[in-house]
């Protein structure tokens, strides 16, 4: 079975390619046959190779004034920077006239389709009976043949042995021959080589060519690279998950310091592996006004089955499975399983959101879930674009406002990319997404699916503010009431332009942590102390594993170190959140935090809370320093 996947080209619309292309075994891509490469179409093959899509590019619309193939296959390779293995060249009446089909270059015959029709009735032509009616497309199909073989043998030995076994003759070549060398540089990324058709979709020409072209070149899913995937902090990929290798690597990393995942070292790896039903991410969640929640996932290994539990390792809830559909566009039809490589709805789900990783698990807590390491299994995620445009959401009433954020919390739901923030001088809430179009088509929705009572303001930029000097360190101490409860707590930050080099890393330990987080990174530094520890009664009997023998203090017992990183790093990105000269959130900004628990902490004073305000305060002022110049 194929699933089919169609996603739009506009730019406002960027993550739903993302999510897409997250989750496909491979591309087609669509070039316009007038326009040819687009601004749009460089930027969606970029994140197409990010992802290592193979790919096969349509050239639509070739029936249309101006449309050029030969012009947009130059572009295909001097825009995309690929390899363009042209299987099909257009047919045109008597060279220049009217758009009457193609050319197969692998089997070396044309199809035509006659005008007025359907697309249904196809006429085939062999290129040696070709040659009395058309002698100059016969010539050009047999040309794009050699061309075609030429750049194969420079990237697949197998093909230029049965192009020498042949006395040197393209045209020669069986068919099949050259399909298994064409598909074996599709899916070696390396080769660069894209196979290029052409056709015109609206009146059905090119369209059957194109679909055989996707079953007999673009890979099965296990022929796709392996997914990458966590466990707690470490890292790898599937294959080392189901092997136990990873698992092991977890355990042999986790601190010895009670941490849940002791709870492993009893079993072996392979056990706890073993009952591991099925794993796969949600991508899509769609809201139907009949069905509820359709969430949309792709299975990555073994077997979801109706009636079964999944656990999501993102927010650590269980979820009955009740119904399983498999989607013909907007139809459905009930399955009682979805295998792995497979996509399928689940409907029903009430917390999954796009990005979260699902799992079985045989033998998994109704309450807690499967043991740990596994529930933190996680499936690399769906990045999410910064939005770049907002509008201001009002309810038309008081009594619609909490039907208002209901609608609007649904809307983010099915779509990441538009995220809520409220603004702190006027307390409206606003709407950010991708572009003024992105923005206006959540807004229909919003009001006419939705039924939401609400009125949307006038769609503006989101700028953002960023810095240009470093500043010096500044500390910041907490100590006053929050919630009732004393709260102290004191950190020290600075701040400076984040440069390109660091904007990949992402590392963490007990005493290190760097995100990369909307825009900016974050590190969050615990510093030994050599001085002499806080008299408290408060402290863990057990240190983080690797520390110094000179760090003479230990954390409170209510404080893990991933917990002082989390606080401190919370707190300096909500000081991000809004710029110093103009209320737009920064960009591109390190924030360095630093913390000494011999000093810094104050025993049970010093809650979660705390933290986050000490270090929203002391990066505030590093930024308000850093923006004085």
């Amino acid at each position: 079975m194929i699933n089919l996947i169609d996603t739009p080209g506009h730019a406002d619309f960027t993550f739903e390619v993302v999510r897409s292309l997250r989750i496909l075994d491979g591309a087609v891509c669509i070039l316009d046959g007038v326009a040819g490469v687009e601004a749009q179409t460089e930027k969606v093959w970029r994140q197409a190779t990010a992802y290592k899509i193979p790919r096969i590019i349509y050239i639509n619309k070739l029936d249309r004034d101006g449309a050029a193939f030969g012009r947009t296959v130059h572009e295909i390779a001097s825009r995309l920077f690929v390899w363009p293995a042209v299987c099909q060249v257009p047919w045109f009446q008597g060279g220049k006239g009217l758009f009457c089909g193609v050319g197969d270059v692998l089997n070396l015959r044309a199809y035509r389709w006659p005008e007025g029709g359907d697309g249904k009735l196809v006429e085939t032509v062999a290129v040696d009976e070709l040659g009395e009616a058309d002698s100059g497309f016969a010539q050009e199909i047999k040309k794009a043949r050699v061309a075609l073989v030429d750049l194969l043998a420079s990237h697949d030995d197998a093909i230029v042995d049965e192009f020498l076994r042949l006395n040197e003759s393209s045209i020669d070549i069986a068919p099949n021959d050259i399909v298994a060398s064409l598909r074996r540089c599709v899916l070696n990324q390396d080769s660069r080589i894209v196979p290029v058709y052409g056709g015109a979709s609206f009146r059905n020409i090119g369209v059957q060519p194109l679909l055989d072209a996707i079953t007999q070149l673009m890979p099965n899913p296990n022929e796709i690279p392996i997914p990458e995937v966590s466990v707690g902090r470490a890292e790898g990929n599937l294959e080392q998950l189901m092997s136990g290798k990873l698992l092991s690597k977890e355990v042999q990393s986790a601190p010895a310091t009670g941490r849940k995942g002791k709870a492993v070292t009893s079993r072996q790896p392979m056990a706890v592996i073993g009952n591991l039903e099925a794993c796969a991410l949600a991508f899509k969640v769609v809201h139907d006004a009949r069905r509820g929640a359709l969430v949309y996932v792709r299975v990555y290994s073994g077997t979801i089955r109706r009636g079964s539990c999944l656990y999501n390792t993102n927010l650590q809830v269980n979820e009955p499975v009740q119904r399983l559909l498999r989607m013909y566009a907007s139809d459905s039809i009930d399955i009682p399983s979805l295998p792995a490589g497979q996509i399928g709805v689940i409907p029903g789900l009430k917390h999954a959101r796009t990005g979260d990783t699902l799992i079985s698990y045989i033998g998994a807590s109704p309450k807690t879930g499967p043991p740990p390491p596994i529930n933190s299994l996680q499936l690399r995620p769906i990045e999410v674009p910064p939005a770049v445009f907002f509008s201001s959401v009002e309810s038309n009433s008081t009594g619609e406002a909490k039907s208002v954020k209901s609608a609007l919390d649904l809307l983010i739901r099915e779509d990441p990319s538009l995220q809520l923030s409220e603004d702190e001088d006027s307390g409206q809430t606003l709407l950010r997404g991708m572009g003024e179009f992105h923005l206006e088509i959540a807004a229909d929705r919003l009001i006419k699916d939705l039924k939401a009572k609400a009125t949307m303001g006038e769609i503006e930029i989101a700028y953002r503010e960023a810095l240009l000097f470093p500043s010096p360190r500044k500390t910041a101490l907490i100590d006053h009431e929050i919630a009732g409860k004393k709260a102290k707590a004191c950190c020290t930050a600075t701040v400076d332009r984040l440069a390109k080099a660091e904007q990949h890393r992402n590392n963490s330990d007990d005493f290190e942590s760097s995100v990369l987080e909307s825009g900016n990174m974050i590190t969050t530094l615990i510093e030994p102390s050599t001085k002499p520890k806080l008299s408290s009664e408060d402290v863990t009997s057990e240190e983080p594993a690797g520390i110094p023998e000179h760090w003479h203090v230990r954390l409170p017992s209510h404080l893990s170190s991933e917990t002082l990183h989390m606080y401190l790093r919370n707190g300096a990105l909500s000081a991000l959140g809004r710029g110093i000269h103009y209320p737009f959130p920064f960009h591109n900004v390190h924030v360095t935090i630093s913390i000494d628990p011999g000093h810094e902490l104050f025993g049970n004073d010093t809650s979660p809370s705390a933290l986050s305000s000490a270090a929203h305060e002391a990066t505030k002022a590093a930024l308000k320093e850093a923006a004085q110049g």
